[in-house]
């Protein structure tokens, strides 16, 4: 069974950091792109952050470029996101996902999805 757990949320203060990361089991991403994705309450699931299977290129949603970092460390079958600078617009429940088939802007394009951890910006 894949499983895809995502831990790091919380609450931050406007301008403060928080670390996100994703633990998958039950099958290996190791050749497969990876990301993060949010929803806030009443809007649609927006991109994050992406990288590739080996690292090598990451891709990131216009909200976040600058300030966000996505990493995966496939010896451990992980990947992490450093996201600094924080805003309260960042406010949203942050999920983990693997395989996009297509378009990995499109939330509906990733196959594999973890529950989600919720982080909370305040001003």
């Amino acid at each position: 069974q894949v499983k895809m757990v995502e831990t790091g949320g919380g609450l931050a203060q406007a301008g403060g950091s928080l670390r996100l990361s994703c633990a998958a089991s039950g099958r290996t991403f190791n050749y497969y792109p990876m990301g993060w994705l949010r929803q806030s309450p009443g809007n649609a699931c927006e991109f994050a952050a992406a990288i590739t299977w080996s690292g090598s290129s990451t891709f990131y949603g216009n909200a976040v470029k600058g300030r966000f970092t996505i990493s995966r460390d496939n010896t451990r079958n992980a990947m992490d996101l450093q996201m600094n600078s924080l805003k309260p617009e960042d406010t949203a429940n942050y999920y983990c996902a693997a395989d996009p088939d297509g378009d990995y802007t499109k939330s509906d394009d990733w196959r594999f999805w973890g529950q989600g951890t919720q982080v909370t910006v305040s001003s």
